[in-house]
């Protein structure tokens, strides 16, 4: 299992569309397979820094995931919604492994 982080800069001032964003992907990204952790918005400290988080099976899957997200209707009118209203600045993506699992297991 990997996880994608996506971490975006957004405009300040249209950080309401950036939620309405995320909210459509927090009905498009499960359908369309991955396992969707969340996405954030700014509330303290920085107010251009939003994340969207999800766990995918492997890089292979998460290609499979990709072109069902494009070619779904929802997935499709959400990326036009950010291409329009221009709130997205800068998006990075970076995939990382779990490393410290299991949590809270006992030393002997």
């Amino acid at each position: 299992m990997i996880t994608c982080f996506i971490q975006y800069q957004i405009d300040p001032s249209k950080k309401h569309q950036f939620e309405e964003y995320a909210r459509n992907w927090g009905q498009a990204i499960p359908r369309c397979g991955a396992d969707l952790i969340g996405y954030f918005s700014p509330h303290e400290g920085s107010s251009t820094l939003a994340y969207g988080v999800y766990s995918i099976e492997s890089l292979a899957a998460y290609e499979a995931y990709r072109a069902r997200l494009a070619a779904d209707p929802l997935g499709k009118q959400n990326y036009e919604f950010a291409q329009a209203e221009k709130f997205i600045l800068k998006e990075d993506r970076t995939f990382l492994r779990l490393a410290s699992a299991p949590h809270g297991a006992n030393e002997a």
